[in-house]
């Protein structure tokens, strides 16, 4: 391990996951000057934490162990970069991997810009023995209601519609990591980040 370049890139993935040193600190149970000196190249991270950081990143051991993000690696992250656009008028759902221009009943859509959520607007994730069982309290009324939700990793996209007046239920593959994106017709687009290791049995 090259703890320069293990450093640099733990750096570089700690900010693409907008986490503060002392946010993956507490995430690893380790203190942030630890997570600093790795990042300066002092140091590097016990081998009992790799897992948990490749779980925090969506990324590999052998990534972390390198330093480096291959071509192909690279290139797998442009699925989380997935936009999504919603038409008002027939609620048609589009996504595109990138910038695009998109029409849907006579009006250009404007890709939707997702906000994270807030701990009490998250959607309920409990690990049922080797699937993840998706459900929530949303209101789902005619006219408040999550038309579709989505799950995301490196390589894939599963979309989920919902319909009003039906309760947000349904099963996913016990994944490592993803994220989970949702519209909601009155608060918008929302995600939340998933990981194996912070769901609930």
């Amino acid at each position: 391990m090259d703890q320069i370049k293990t450093g640099a890139l733990i750096k570089q993935l700690r900010k693409e996951k907008m986490l503060t040193q002392k946010q993956l600190a507490e995430l690893l149970n380790v203190s942030d000057k630890a997570v600093s000196k790795w990042e300066c190249g002092n140091g590097c991270p016990d081998v009992s934490l790799l897992s948990e950081l490749a779980d925090i990143f969506g990324t590999d051991i052998n990534i972390l162990l390198s330093g480096e993000i291959n071509k192909k690696e690279s290139e797998k992250g442009n699925m989380k970069k997935m936009k999504f656009y919603v038409c008002k008028e027939c609620g048609n759902i589009i996504t595109s991997t990138s910038e695009t221009d998109v029409i849907c009943c006579g009006n250009k859509l404007a890709a939707l810009e997702p906000r994270k959520t807030e701990e009490n607007e998250q959607l309920n994730v409990e690990d049922i023995g080797g699937e993840w069982f998706i459900s929530s309290d949303h209101m789902m009324t005619k006219d408040h209601y999550i038309s579709f939700v989505a799950y995301i990793n490196d390589n894939s996209i599963m979309m989920f519609k919902q319909y009003p007046e039906w309760n947000v239920q349904f099963n996913l593959p016990l994944y490592r990591s993803g994220k989970l994106v949702w519209y909601c017709t009155k608060c918008g687009l929302l995600y939340q980040d998933i990981r194996r290791s912070t769901i609930k049995k």
